[in-house]
């Protein structure tokens, strides 16, 4: 059978058959940001960002330059009804505004969160916005909600110290604190095994009443991070302070009124502290008064005064000798009528709103600007398309609100107390953080661009793979990251507990339990003890009619499972034979019953399976061809013909019967399977072992294949041939059949 031939290609290997390795596909998550606000721009900040089934929507605000509904972010893009999360940075409007319209006037049913100076400013701003639109005789379509709206928004808001960790659902997010004004926050969100920080706007300078932003300790997967000035740096702050006083004064002591455009609360207490305090170092500037004309300006005071706790270590420590908010030369008015307002000497108005679109601040220039020796003093960031921003370029004339024009001859100044990071702090502030991946928001077209250009240049430096993805997406434009799915698990409780290291590769045996994208495997004894779960077990048992023969249902039950245990057992009238799979967690019974065979089992997924495939084996076991022929008996009636046949039959079953095996029935399938493939293949089987030869048309050995089973499912296998693709060919062929017809590990 060996023949005279030469191998001139030959492959052997030791394999086990019906296993076969998968490569594990590392799955992925995709979290994605869509700016709906001040994406390439400055007003009406609102994103939407979703990751594994959370969505959380990040500030809500308005633009001040468009009126109405177009000053809206764009929420018709969006189902506000799918936002898990509403988390609101600080109270400026163009970061909180639109909030009302969208708990009162969509179906968004979310929940939303901000720190306590937050809501209390929030809701005398708002309340100040609404009459300002009043004043103005604004359209009902521009009215966006109600006075009732808002007070009904204001009961849905819950509140969020610093430090303080929140978990919704999958989410969990704890406020920092973020400078800027009184109780500004940034986000730090933990989702799904990754970490997001939301800036919100932060500033890294402490000024003469709030903190510095804090750094988080962590890094995180993703920043969220302003670009308001881009890769502008600030002057110092005492040049700005020096700056900011003399252009009052200059103004002043020439007769003029100087008017500093502020919002009623944030930047204006930080202004107020600076002048109040100028004019007490200059007793020859303390006839002229100062006014700060807001309905707002004692409601604020005190709201300051509550949360001085939250303030500076300055501020804190003049709260316990006097009320640093309490001004010597600053007088509040509450209401001001402008045309019956007495200017005719000089003075300084802080007034709002701080862009000139309207209100106080906006009737008084109207009045003052054309008028050389007064002035307006910028002292925020002016955003694009208001009149704040237009007059920085210094026109000759300007419209009024009446619609006429008048020439612009008055001091326009700007000088910088905005609370934004510049670039040298945003870049300290990004380095420091170390993010994986960086999205710059609130910024202009331009100054974004540049930022991007300075922060990609700059890790340049860096290895590649230290280097963050940068992207400064425009509005409605969604950036996707990818995150590679970590798969880990806390071993708790009993499990945990043991004296002995456990090994690397050591199998662990519990429960997995999975709770908002946190997993921990636990003993089944610990489940009361770590999850509000209880175990309990289910124990079914079906009866199932059978004639076969106990032996018929082993040759199928071992065809299909490995590691099939049986048992025997004497009854009252026949003997009891019991197969059982998963350590007698599934096991048939045939002979207790006469006719029936009994399947048990404990319920469990792959319990019901297995099951299952139990009660289609016992009706197969009955009625196809194959046990017919092996559980056929020779007829007892006497026949006219005797012959031995019915003997011959009896020996034949009983050969079948005892000396068929797993081993051999997979050998026999190997020698079908190639003869189904190769028209002349010659066999010659010993025991555990069998020799294939693949002939041609003549009588040359195309093929020589050796197969000797370890085991019933371990199997070394060598194939010979001249022909190397004739011996990769059946090698496939032979270990494809393996897999395909091995019994089923349990």
């Amino acid at each position: 059978m060996d023949g005279n031939r030469t191998s001139a290609s030959k492959h052997n290997y030791l394999t086990t058959l019906p296993t076969f390795n998968l490569q594990l596909l590392e799955m992925e998550d995709i979290m994605s940001l869509t700016p709906l606000g001040a994406g390439q721009e400055v007003g009406r900040s609102c994103h939407v960002l979703e990751f594994r089934g959370m969505t959380i929507m990040l500030d809500i605000g308005i633009h001040p330059g468009y009126d109405g509904m177009n000053g809206l972010p764009f929420l018709d893009r969006i189902e506000p009804d799918q936002i898990d999360v509403l988390l609101v940075t600080h109270f400026h409007l163009d970061h909180a505004a639109s909030l009302p319209y969208l708990t009162e006037r969509t179906n968004f049913k979310g929940r939303i969160f901000m720190t306590h100076p937050t809501k209390s400013v929030l809701r005398l701003l708002l309340g100040d916005y609404l009459r300002l639109l009043q004043m103005n005789n604004a359209k009902a379509e521009d009215v966006l909600y109600t006075e009732a709206e808002l007070q009904s928004c204001i009961n849905k808001i819950e509140l969020i110290d610093y430090h303080t960790t929140v978990t919704v659902g999958g989410l969990s997010f704890h406020a920092l604190n973020a400078g800027h004004v009184l109780g500004a926050c940034m986000f730090w969100m933990e989702l799904g095994g990754r970490s997001v920080l939301y800036t919100g706007d932060y500033s890294m300078e402490q000024d003469r009443h709030l903190m510095a932003a804090e750094i988080p300790e962590q890094k995180p997967d993703l920043l969220i991070v302003e670009s308001t000035y881009g890769v502008q740096a600030h002057t110092s702050r005492p040049e700005r302070e020096a700056r900011f006083t003399g252009t009052v004064e200059r103004v002043v002591t020439r007769g003029g009124r100087c008017l500093i455009p502020v919002f009623a609360l944030g930047r204006a207490q930080e202004l107020l502290l600076i002048l109040d305090e100028y004019w007490q170092a200059n007793p020859h500037l303390q006839k002229i008064p100062i006014y700060y004309a807001s309905k707002l300006a004692s409601r604020a005071l005190r709201v300051y005064q509550t949360y001085a706790n939250m303030m500076n270590a300055r501020i804190r420590a003049q709260m316990d000798i006097s009320n640093p908010f309490s001004f010597r030369f600053i007088q509040n008015l509450k209401s001001i009528d402008v045309h019956n307002f007495d200017d005719s000497g000089p003075s300084v108005v802080f007034a709002s709103p701080g862009m000139l679109q309207s209100g106080v601040s906006r009737q008084l220039f109207d009045r003052w600007a054309a008028d050389p020796k007064n002035g307006v003093l910028i002292a925020g960031y002016a955003v694009e398309h208001t009149l704040a921003k237009e007059i920085m370029a210094q026109p000759k004339e300007v419209i009024t609100l009446e619609g006429r024009r008048q020439p612009l001859n008055c001091l326009v100044d700007y000088v910088s107390f905005s609370a934004h990071v510049d670039f040298v702090q945003n870049r300290s502030f990004i380095t420091q953080v170390a993010p994986r991946h960086i999205i710059l928001v609130h910024g202009q077209k331009d100054e974004m661009g540049r930022l991007k250009s300075a922060l990609v240049h700059m890790y340049k430096q860096y290895p590649e793979n230290k280097r963050p993805t940068i992207t400064m997406p425009p509005n409605l434009q969604e950036v996707k990251l990818k995150f590679a799915r970590r798969r880990s698990a806390k071993v708790m409780g009993t499990l945990a507990d043991r004296e002995d290291e456990p090994q690397e590769g050591e199998k662990v045996e519990g429960i997995m339990v999975t709770n908002n994208f946190s997993s921990k495997i636990v003993s089944p004894d610990d489940l009361a003890t770590y999850t509000p779960l209880r175990l309990g077990s289910i124990s079914s048992k079906l009866h199932v009619p059978f004639c076969g023969a106990a032996s018929t249902l082993e040759l199928f039950l071992n065809e299909m499972y490995h590691g099939v245990k049986k048992y025997e057992t004497e009854g009252i009238d026949a003997s009891v034979t019991k197969f059982e799979l998963q350590g007698g967690k599934v096991s048939v019974t045939i002979g207790q019953s006469v006719g029936v065979a009994i399947v048990e089992w404990e319920a469990s997924p792959a319990g019901d399976v297995i099951a299952d495939s139990f009660v289609a084996l016992l009706l197969h076991a009955q009625s196809s061809s194959a046990s017919i022929r092996l559980t056929s008996k020779p007829c007892r009636h006497p026949r006219e013909n005797n012959s031995d046949e019915p003997n011959e039959k009896k020996v034949k079953f009983e050969e079948i019967s005892t000396e068929m095996n797993l081993i051999e029935s997979r050998l026999r399938l190997f020698f079908s399977v190639l003869q189904e493939q190769y028209s002349n293949v010659e066999a010659a089987f010993e025991g555990a072992k069998a020799t294939f030869e693949i002939q041609g048309d003549g009588e040359d050995i195309l093929c020589v294949v050796k197969v000797d089973f370890l085991d019933e499912i371990n199997a070394q296998v060598s194939v010979e041939s001249e022909d190397h693709e004739l011996g990769l060919r059946v090698q496939d062929c032979l270990r494809n059949t393996a897999m395909a017809a091995a019994p089923i590990r349990v």
